[in-house]
């Protein structure tokens, strides 16, 4: 069997193709490489990659874009994927403000073109990245599934909602399975460049400040790699099905009649910013030079997800504590930048 990974050398698809490689399954790679942040990291994650399948010749990569329906169509004709991860996608809520076009080519185009070869090449599950951001300005907490997310806050947040009623239209029109999983801060080691924990490690380590926005009083749901990617497999192996407890007369956003499923996917226990900071210095044995800042236009203050539904489909909610996932993070920092 083959299984389609795309994003593939970022940091989500990496460690879930480093998994899966494990297992003995056919593994195709495929990303297109941009300068969102360091290629030289993406690379350094390939090149694990490889090395990791060279005893089972099981990973197959292939640098293209998404919105390039012929090249995506002969991968899919040469391997016949009967599973499809859909990783790839321009990332970052602030980024989303200086560059719309990149969102719409990658986040929409791209993904409308594997939705429409997982329909004619028959896929028999598709899970792909939503986000937590898709909540936008919604204060009641925990985040819900069942909560309408019709307010988005940045063009990043509405092109992941557009993703998940995409993707319900195609399991509707053509009995797809899609799973769409609203990712909660993931970090730990190889993580990505633009991310806080990456951010604040490298200035802390190199004397430099660091930038904390609305004064610190942020609150985030942080999630560890290891904890997503065991997700991800249990979920490769339980497609969505149609909700026998779906009511039309009540529509709930995160079930369907349709084979159709979207979870949040989270630690359900967020951490002030201020606090995730002193595990860091905690790990790195190094104060934090610290100059706040106001709040960023497209971010929020607090998020918070309520697991339950995934907890009772994939028997497994993420639970890992930050100290533990920073300790990981700081020490994979200082073996990869030393070396």
């Amino acid at each position: 069997m083959s299984i389609l990974i795309t994003g593939a050398a970022g940091f989500i698809g990496f460690h879930l193709c480093s998994r899966l490689i494990e297992t003995g399954e056919n593994i195709i790679g495929f990303d297109n490489l941009n300068d969102y942040y360091d290629v030289n990291l993406k690379k350094a994650r390939l090149l694990k990659l490889k090395q990791s399948s060279s005893k089972k010749n099981n990973f197959y990569f292939f640098k293209k874009n998404l919105e390039n329906l012929k090249d995506l169509n002969e991968i899919f004709e040469k391997y016949k994927p009967e599973k499809v991860v859909n990783l790839a996608a321009q990332a970052g809520v602030r980024y989303s403000l200086e560059n719309p076009s990149a969102y719409i080519k990658s986040n929409i185009v791209g993904f409308g073109n594997i939705l429409e070869l997982c329909k004619v090449h028959n896929v028999k599950n598709l899970i792909f990245a939503s986000s937590s951001s898709v909540y936008g300005g919604n204060i009641k907490m925990p985040f819900q599934e069942s909560q309408g997310v019709d307010h988005p806050i940045s063009l990043y947040a509405a092109t992941k909602k557009s993703n998940e009623l995409m993707a319900h239209t195609y399991s509707h029109l053509y009995n797809l399975p899609c799973t769409g999983l609203r990712f909660f801060t993931v970090y730990g080691p190889w993580g990505r460049p633009d991310m806080a924990l990456y951010l604040f490690t490298k200035k802390i380590f190199n004397d430099e400040p660091i930038k904390v926005f609305n004064n610190g009083e942020m609150m985030r749901d942080f999630t560890y790699i290891d904890d997503i990617c065991e997700s991800l497999l249990r979920l490769l192996v339980k497609p969505a099905t149609k909700s026998s407890d779906y009511k039309n007369e009540d529509p709930d956003p995160s079930k369907s009649w349709s084979p159709y499923r979207v979870f949040n996917i989270g630690n359900s226990n967020p951490t002030n910013l201020m606090d995730y900071i002193k595990v860091i210095e905690e790990n790195i044995g190094k104060k934090a030079k610290i100059e706040f800042a106001e709040m960023q236009p497209g971010d929020v203050k607090q998020t918070f997800s309520d697991c339950k539904e995934l907890e009772k489909w994939i028997k497994f909610k993420p639970n890992t504590s930050i100290e533990y996932g920073v300790k990981e993070f700081v020490s994979w920092y200082k073996g990869f930048y030393s070396s």
